[in-house]
């Protein structure tokens, strides 16, 4: 079915919803032109991963991104902060980083009057945005202390509940696996993460843009363009935009073709060794909303699936050994499964 079906499809359901939600979304897509326009003085091309960077964090969601040292992500994530005026921080892992080093801990203190008491001491994770540069790099028990923060935004220490700040985003990045001295993330924590958002190498002409640009006394800094408070008042706006019955349908259909247990797919019950979960469809609603509000429409579409499926999809799956043998990527493999979809 077309988008301009599907959108008729929702108004015809919905016919106050359009209305309510115009100028909110007029007022939304204004700010996010603006955020648009700031980072790209910046980040020069790499259009698709800002793209993908802005609807995790409009969708509220957590995302890594992977690419060799160099490609520009740990500036990514700064201006990101920067310009959506968020608080934060950076934890550079290392092999020998602890989860205190990231929670935060307690620490006896005496009084004047000789008492003892503990008091907590917050690590960096209390921000509004971490980034967790090359995460992957620490080890599995470290990667581990980020689990109940982008579950539940609050951290467990010594028996107590700590809140983090509103809104909490974690962007995390990650060098390839086959590098040296890398731990691959446990799946559980991956699952957490709304997107896996690959950086390639820029093309000849944009990396000649960026040398140029990047080198002189006249490099940009990114300005701040929205509070915390607009940007959770767009996540707000992301959560009411409605899905028509068909997209639901199709997300339903791709992620459940993805696990070799229910796919008719092949390929599928002969290379995946297991497949995404029911987060995955959850995934999928939160980043086509975002991505439908980002564009300025009023409801997402197929298309929306399609283009967001590899980003959302490939971190909740794993290829067994024979697909290695038969030269089978997960990129690859994704793409058969949207061929219905188009």
């Amino acid at each position: 079915m077309s988008a301009t079906n599907e959108t008729f499809e929702i108004n015809s359901l919905n016919e106050d919803l359009e209305t309510t939600l115009a100028q909110p979304l007029a007022e939304a897509s204004t700010k996010i032109q603006k955020i648009r326009a700031e980072i790209a003085q910046v980040i020069i091309g790499q259009d698709n991963v800002v793209e993908q960077s802005l609807i995790t964090v409009l969708a509220s969601g957590h995302a890594v991104l992977i690419g060799v040292p160099g490609l520009g992500k740990t500036l990514l994530v700064e201006t990101l902060g920067q310009v959506l005026g968020l608080s934060e921080k950076r934890v550079q892992f290392t092999p020998d980083l602890m989860p205190a080093d990231i929670l935060g801990s307690e620490v006896l203190e005496e009084n004047e009057s000789g008492r003892r008491s503990f008091r907590f001491l917050q690590g960096p994770i209390f921000s509004q945005l971490l980034m967790a540069d090359e995460i992957n790099r620490a080890s599995p028990r470290t990667q581990s202390a980020l689990l109940q923060a982008m579950q539940e935004r609050r951290v467990s220490v010594a028996g107590h509940y700590h809140d983090l700040p509103k809104p909490f985003h974690v962007l995390a990045t990650q060098n390839p696996l086959e590098q040296e001295g890398t731990y691959p993330l446990p799946e559980a924590q991956l699952d957490r993460f709304l997107m896996e958002i690959s950086i390639e190498y820029p093309d000849k002409e944009t990396e000649r843009e960026i040398i140029l640009n990047t080198t002189g006394i006249d490099a940009k800094k990114p300005e701040p363009v929205i509070t915390p408070k607009d940007l959770i008042d767009i996540q707000q706006l992301v959560k009411q935009i409605p899905v028509g019955e068909s997209v639901v349908e199709a997300i339903l259909e791709l992620v459940r073709s993805c696990r070799p247990e229910q796919s008719d797919h092949q390929l599928v019950k002969e290379h995946v060794a297991w497949g995404p979960g029911p987060r995955a469809s959850q995934a999928f609603m939160q980043a086509i909303r975002a991505r439908a509000v980002l564009h300025g429409r009023f409801s997402p579409s197929i298309d929306d699936v399609i283009s967001l499926a590899k980003p959302i999809l490939r971190h909740r799956m794993a290829l067994g050994f024979a697909a290695y043998s038969a030269n089978i990527t997960l990129d690859n493999l994704i793409n058969e499964l949207l061929n219905p979809l188009r």
